[in-house]
């Protein structure tokens, strides 16, 4: 059997699917590496909604995905920005997703941390701006789970210099129930993030960032960075104090990253390690062993797929993740809260299609096939 796929030029070429997807098992966390998959939500197909009004959650999916994940030993990341915060789930759906997350994972024994943010204000002063990160921070500790500080749209564009961001984090961090991670996000992934921690000059930024790690290591698990920017991650990481974890969020070198050097490697919290789940397990397990170049045997060759799916506009990376999630079967449509399923092209999502089958991501390359057969019939592809 072959598939027609659209390419960027706008002609049809026929691509032959594989028949036999790879084998991953299932297995328990892993002992060399604190890996967190960042997931997305599965919206509600059939809700009656319209732009801007609050998501519409098919929870039952959501959180079944999530289980897929832990059965994998991964970690989840969640309310993060995979599961599409300030675009598409309001802080009250945020909330709702955390609750129900963290409930889950103590029922399955899976580890969970949750994003902490300001997504409830459009805007507001450093003191709005604690009280809402407060907020956010109290909903994550009741539900029993990790706290993530995210980078925050209001404080980007209320913060007068370092200072403030300063002064934010220390007051947080002080308060905070239990070490959290801390994560920067770079104006790639949130073009509203532009100038973060008082500079756009990211050296001056990574001064600033540090000296909040630097004032308060006890309360720092670790730092997640996502600036697809491998040296300077790795710069970052040497300077970090003992004890604080480097957490990836590069989806570009994850795997050089996570192999690490001589000095030392970083963790990963990672978007695209929700459609690489089984696989980037089965890397990680391998990389237990003290086989680096079996790990990177297995996950170098994915590379290709999570460029493809970050690409500029990088913020609509979710709409591949999801589209994977739907042709692997993890649930029954693709549809996104937002309607964010629009957000790419066809060309772009046959290619994810065709990276994603080379690699043997899908349990049932025929049920893919299948789908993306339907999908590409409403674009007008003649099958």
């Amino acid at each position: 059997m072959t598939i027609r796929l659209p390419a960027a030029d706008g002609t049809l070429r026929a691509y032959e699917p594989r028949t036999e997807p790879q084998a991953f098992s299932a297995g328990t966390p892993f002992t060399s590496r604190t890996v967190f998959s960042a997931a997305h939500v599965v919206a509600d197909p059939y809700a009656d909604v319209s732009p801007g009004s609050p998501a519409a959650v098919d929870w039952d999916a959501t959180l079944a995905f999530r289980r897929h994940l832990w059965s994998h030993g991964l970690g989840v990341a969640e309310a993060m920005d995979t599961a599409q915060r300030g675009m598409g789930l309001d802080w009250a759906g945020a909330a709702e997703l955390i609750r129900r997350g963290a409930a889950e994972a103590r029922a399955v024994g899976g580890r969970i941390a949750c994003g902490v943010g300001t997504d409830q204000l459009t805007a507001g002063s450093p003191a709005g701006i604690r009280a809402a990160y407060e907020e956010q921070l109290a909903v994550v500790e009741e539900a029993g789970a990790q706290a993530v500080l995210m980078a925050s749209r209001a404080l980007a564009a209320a913060a007068k210099g370092p200072e403030d961001y300063l002064v934010v984090y220390g007051h947080l961090l002080r308060q905070a129930a239990e070490p959290v991670i801390l994560h920067w996000l770079g104006p790639m992934f949130d073009p509203a993030l532009e100038g973060y921690w008082g500079s756009a000059d990211l050296d001056a930024a990574t001064e600033t960032f540090l000296e909040v790690v630097a004032a308060h290591p006890d309360k720092v698990d670790g730092v997640k960075i996502s600036l697809l920017d491998a040296q300077r991650e790795v710069d970052l990481r040497r300077r970090l104090p003992q004890g604080v974890r480097c957490y990836t969020g590069d989806d570009f070198h994850y795997p050089e990253l996570i192999a690490g050097d001589d000095q030392g490697f970083s963790h990963a919290l990672l978007g695209i390690f929700d459609p690489l789940g089984p696989l980037a397990a089965e890397a990680v397990r391998v990389l237990d062993t003290g086989d680096v170049k079996g790990f990177r045997e297995l996950l170098d060759p994915t590379v290709e797929l999570s460029r493809h799916l970050f690409q500029p506009p990088t913020r609509f990376y979710k709409t591949g993740v999801v589209l994977l999630a739907w042709l692997a079967g993890h649930q029954s449509h693709f549809t996104m809260v937002g309607g964010l399923q629009s957000a790419r092209s066809l060309p772009h999502l046959a290619r994810a299609y065709e990276l994603a089958d080379s690699l043997g991501l899908f349990p049932d390359p025929r049920l893919a096939e299948e789908r993306m057969k339907s999908l590409l019939s409403v674009y007008g592809v003649d099958r």
